[in-house]
């Protein structure tokens, strides 16, 4: 498998698990985005381990993941 395609798979599996997350925390379910949140931060330490995304990004959109959490 090509660098490219493994890069373009693992940044959109990211860009999934983020939007879970968001959609999660639009529904004000706490314990969905729990689940969401912890999918997305291992998703996007992954990515960013594999060098598809660069390590601030993956910390920047972590930080605002936390951000969203619902009272």
């Amino acid at each position: 498998m090509k660098r490219r395609t493994r890069n373009r798979a693992t940044r959109s599996e990211s860009r999934t698990a983020v939007r879970l997350a968001r959609e999660a925390a639009a529904s004000g379910d706490g314990e969905a985005f729990g689940a969401a949140l912890s999918e997305a931060y291992s998703v996007l330490d992954r990515a960013a381990r594999k060098g598809a995304i660069p390590t601030g990004r993956a910390d920047r959109t972590k930080r605002r993941l936390a951000a969203l959490r619902p009272e």
